[in-house]
This record gives structure tokens, sequence and C-alpha cells, in this order.
């Protein structure tokens, strides 16, 4: 098991890029794998920070930024800054603890952490383990009675929202994973689907001439109509995580979803996808504000996270760099990487006048 190589945060550890170093010495080859790879030749996954690179600010002097904050409501649930932990399957493959010690972390940061049906702790053991908000990313099953479990569970446990992903029907073929061999190790398993019938191979059944991909692996992946079923389902804020395409946001938007994520899954199902901060404003005018959005993928600075909100996100989700936090140094690195980029943030909007959340466009950005 992970064994966190730090106490206290070292000083040489000025931004979020500097605890990656420290995570890949805590963690073996097969952790590492999971978390640092990106599909096929990581075209997508380097995507994501060359787009934000890209990106120029435009500062604005001289403003009154007097009782300036980072305070918003999202669903209506207030939040005390827009960064948010994403969904990530199997923590105890970086920390003893797993999941409970990033909601350790959310929780001394006032952040909010998704938490993922592929968790490495039950999540009713993470609800009654902390005061952060908790939402529950669902991996729609293909036992669809199964799925609708999960959500009572995540309702009855007092998650506030559901994030959906939908962008990984093949979230099994990861190749890069498959080159290094990766494994679960003992102790470490999907938590919250122990008592879950265990599925037949979709291959098992394939006569002569059938597609492995489309008749077998496939067969039982999520459509549109399973959304609406869902939507029928839960009376909790219903988000979509995964969405690139201005159709598909406005199929959403006619489905009554209440929030997309537009992400591209780090850069872990296919290669060539856009960057996710440039597929951002062509999703944000097919909503026209009807929803809000979020962005995942690529953040590494607080300018990432200004970025974003200046081209039509209201937050953010980040993922591989909290938990290169946790890796090196528990929860105390994971807290510490959410600060850094609060700050950084902070520091950001007061560099390009802005008090308030509100004040964030895309005047902020050098045309």
């Amino acid at each position: 098991m992970p064994t966190p190589c730090l106490t206290a945060i070292p000083r040489d550890i000025a931004c979020v890029s500097d605890y990656k170093p420290y995570a890949r010495h805590s963690l073996d080859d097969n952790a590492w794998a999971y978390l640092a790879s990106g599909a096929a030749d990581e075209l997508t996954y380097r995507r994501n920070r060359d787009a934000f690179d890209a990106l120029r600010l435009n500062s604005h002097v001289l403003a009154d930024l007097r009782g300036g904050h980072t305070r918003l409501d999202l669903f209506g649930q207030p939040l005390a800054h827009p960064i948010l932990l994403a969904p990530v399957a199997y923590q105890r493959l970086f920390h003893n603890d797993g999941e409970l010690a990033a909601a350790q972390a959310a929780e001394a940061l006032e952040a909010t952490m998704v938490v993922s049906t592929l968790a490495s702790v039950p999540l009713e053991e993470i609800a009654q383990a902390t005061r952060a908000p908790l939402w529950f990313q669902l991996y729609i099953q293909p036992d669809r009675g199964y799925t609708r479990h999960l959500i009572e569970r995540a309702e009855a446990a007092g998650y506030r929202a559901l994030v959906v992903t939908v962008d990984a029907p093949l979230s099994g073929l990861r190749n890069q994973e498959q080159r290094a061999g990766f494994h679960l190790p003992p102790g470490v398993d999907a938590a919250n689907l122990r008592d879950m019938p265990a599925p037949s191979s979709p291959l098992a059944t394939l006569q002569p001439g059938q597609s492995p991909v489309f008749d077998g692996l496939l067969a039982t992946a999520p459509t549109w109509a399973d959304i609406a079923a869902i939507r029928d389902l839960t009376r909790l804020p219903l988000i979509l995580k995964g969405i690139l395409s201005p159709r598909d946001a406005r199929q959403a938007l006619a489905l009554g979803v209440d929030g997309l994520v537009v992400s591209n899954h780090g850069g872990r199902t296919i290669d060539t996808l856009p960057a996710a901060i440039d597929a951002l404003p062509a999703v944000a005018e097919a909503v026209s504000g009807r929803i809000p959005l979020l962005l995942d993928g690529g953040i590494r600075r607080g300018s990432d996270i200004f970025k974003a909100l200046a081209l039509g996100a209201r937050a953010v989700l980040i993922g591989r760099p909290w938990v290169y936090g946790l890796a090196a140094a528990g929860p105390l690195g994971a807290a510490h990487v959410l600060k850094i980029l609060r700050e950084e943030f902070e520091v950001v909007m007061a560099l390009t006048g802005c008090a308030r959340l509100d004040d964030i466009g895309p005047d902020r950005l050098w045309p």
C-alpha cells in the first residue's frame, strides 16, 4: 500500500506541479500507470495543458477590490470558491485511507468533493466521515436496477448532486494501463459495487461476424433514454460529465439536465479530442446561460481556473493535481494543493481587476 513520503510541506513546493515528482516517488509503477497516463499517444492529455498555456490574460489596474471574494451559488448550494475535487477511482491506490483522506482535505479547504462510483471506500462511509459537501459520480451499470440502487444510496447518504459520466462507455480499454500491466492490488476494489451481481461477459454470446465493440462491449452502454429515466428518478441536481459537443449540450437541456461538465475525461479515453477549454465556448453558446457549466481537464494553475470562468464555466473540477498532493503528503498535501490553487486564483483576479466571480469575462483574456 502507498506510503506518503512527506510529513510536512517542503520549502521547494511553490506550485502544484512541484508535487508531481514527490508523488512519483511515493507510488509504485502500477499506481503511477493508473494516475499519470492518458489514452494511446497522450495527444488529448497534452492538448488539455497546451490549450491553457496558449490563452493569455489581460490585466486591468487600479480597480477598487475591497471586499472581494470567490463565493458563489451552484445548484442552490453556497460554495466558498469554484474549485471542486473531481471524481477519481480507487483512491486507496494513492493513500491508505483513500477517499477518507481526500474528504478530510476537502473539508479543511471548504471544497465540494465528487465521489466516484469506483471509490475504494463505500459512499456511506465517506459521507459519515466528513462535513464537506459531497456529490456522487455515477457510472451507469449494465444492470439498470443496480444503477437505481446506487442513486438511492447516494440520496439516502445525503449527497447533494448526481454527476453522470457519459463519455467513457469503454473505460476498461485504457491501453496505457494495459501496457504497464495495471491491476488492482489486494485491499483495493470498487467498494460501492461489492454486492452487485457479477455481470456476464459481453463477448460470451457473440455470433460469427458480429462486432466485439458494437454487438458486445456496447450492448448495454448508456443512451439518452437512460438520462431521461434518471431525470425522472431523482430530485437531486443532475449533471452530465463528459460533454464537448454543442449538439449534446442542447439534447441535455431538452431532457431537463441541471448542469454540464465540459470534459474529455482528462485525455484518458480517446486521442485527438479537443482540449476541454477549447470546447467550452461553443458549449457555453449552446446553453446560453440556462444551466451552469463546469470544466474539467488540464487545470494546474490558478490562472487556468480564471481562464475557464472567463470562457463560460461557473466552476472547475481538478483531478490529478490534488491526487499528486494526496500521494505525496496525504490529506495535508491534497489540502495544500487546493490552497495553492485558490490563492493563485485570487491573485489573478486581483491583477485583472476582478473583485468577484461575476466580474470575470472574456474581456479579461487577451484578444
